[in-house]
């Protein structure tokens, strides 16, 4: 393409889809296809599987598979924060093992970050890996582990060393969730669902190239990794929703997300399902409220704002500027808009709010909001962990004192044995 303006990228997509769009191939067969074209992933390099498109153009591409009916590569799931991070940090082995599949969907990821004894430190993390001949062996358990029953890989953050501050003694790798020693059970919540596991780790091996970046320097690869999610928290409010045509690819799309969005099917209600506040408003009369007519006035502009505040961070992105931290912004704002759209609800509905089953309001929804938004200011980092990147980084405030980030991790007090 020897130019990247917007017309040209539509003729250019629209007249590579009248060539080689099929809906009778089998969905892998075709994003295969796919990816090969660069059409994929178009704004990744063109030596892997892209077109190096700037990224605001890539709405453009999206908007022209839409409108054409073909589907796209993979893109739900942890597999995107893989991407990013492989792609910014990993070695050639790892971008042509794994890019590829990520973007076919054939691999499934999970993210092993949080443990039970760190709490939202994650630089805390007490899961070890130790050099054993020529490969590392790992010993731990991970928490909130999003899909890890069926992953087939997980970004591992384990320590390496105990005898430097904590931030320097992290290792980030690529574990193979299907060998022995890895245990997944699964973690049952307060609003009915299992979406999340824990994963025991027992001696499960990891061959040194599956390392990414140096020993050490795993807390630099997981900022990446942390930065992607943050800037998508709020990206499951627009869920993926399958076609119901009856060739081949579309119903292997519709039984890829079925399986996929399974763990996420009750994102929309923590984020407090603002969309819904209007209609229930009405429905039950409580519209006419004036100190309600208020309180949804409040919440109707802060979502909005936080909105617009989302689409400036994709403006950035457009721009080509690096993921940062303001991402945690909207983090934070997604919370914020998720606890006031929780009192909202309690506020239309009263006491009926807590009641579940048939004949609860929206046959239990309501009820739904309520216990899941909690969960909103929790994952992907905790309101106190985004306040304080935001006014050290965003504020260029001072930091917090700490007493534990200058001496070794073995002399740091814990909540765990180590």
């Amino acid at each position: 393409m020897s130019e990247f303006t917007e017309q040209q990228v539509r003729t250019d997509v629209r007249s590579w889809l009248e060539a080689n769009w099929d809906p009778n191939l089998g969905l892998v067969e075709w994003r295969n296809k796919l990816v090969d074209s660069g059409w994929g992933a178009p704004h990744w390099p063109k030596d892997l599987y892209g077109m190096d498109l700037p990224v605001g153009l890539v709405p453009v591409v999206d908007e022209e598979f839409e409108s054409f009916g073909a589907i796209g590569v993979a893109k739900i799931g942890i597999r995107v924060f893989a991407a990013a991070t492989i792609l910014a940090h990993g070695t050639e082995l790892h971008k042509e093992k794994f890019l590829r599949r990520i973007l076919t969907g054939e691999d499934t990821w999970c993210q092993l970050f949080s443990e039970p004894g760190s709490g939202s430190d994650l630089a805390g993390a007490m899961t070890r890996a130790e050099r054993k001949g020529n490969k590392w062996i790992v010993n731990g358990q991970k928490v909130w582990t999003t899909s890890a029953h069926k992953a087939e890989y997980g970004l591992l953050l384990a320590r390496t060393d105990i005898d430097v501050p904590k931030h320097q003694g992290l290792t980030y790798f690529i574990l193979d969730m299907k060998q022995p020693g890895v245990e997944v059970v699964p973690l049952r919540q307060m609003n009915g669902y299992a979406s999340f596991n824990q994963v025991f780790i027992t001696d499960a091996e990891i061959a040194p190239e599956y390392m990414i970046e140096g020993e050490g320097e795993g807390w630099k690869v997981a900022t990446t990794t942390l930065m992607h999610e943050r800037r998508t928290a709020d990206g499951l409010r627009k869920y993926s929703k399958p076609s119901d045509r009856p060739e081949r690819i579309y119903k292997e799309e519709a039984a890829e997300i079925a399986v996929a969005l399974e763990p996420y099917k009750w994102y929309p209600q923590r984020a407090g399902r603002v969309d819904l506040i209007m209609q229930r408003a009405t429905e039950t009369g409580r519209i006419n409220d004036p100190v309600v007519r208020q309180e949804i006035a409040k919440l109707l502009i802060l979502d909005r704002a936080a909105e617009w505040t989302a689409r400036r961070a994709r403006a950035a992105q457009a721009q080509g500027r690096t993921q940062g931290p303001e991402g945690s912004l909207g983090k934070l704002a997604s919370s914020y808009i998720a606890r006031a759209s929780n009192q909202v609800h309690t506020l239309i509905t009263g006491s009926d709010a807590m009641l579940t089953g048939e004949d609860s309001p929206m046959d239990g929804m309501i009820a739904e909001i309520l216990v899941s938004t909690p969960a909103i200011s929790i994952a992907g980092g905790t309101d106190e962990i985004q306040k304080n990147i935001i006014s050290e980084r965003v504020l260029n405030m001072p930091k917090e004192p700490r007493s534990d980030t200058d001496r070794p991790f073995r002399d740091v007090p814990k909540n765990i044995v180590s």
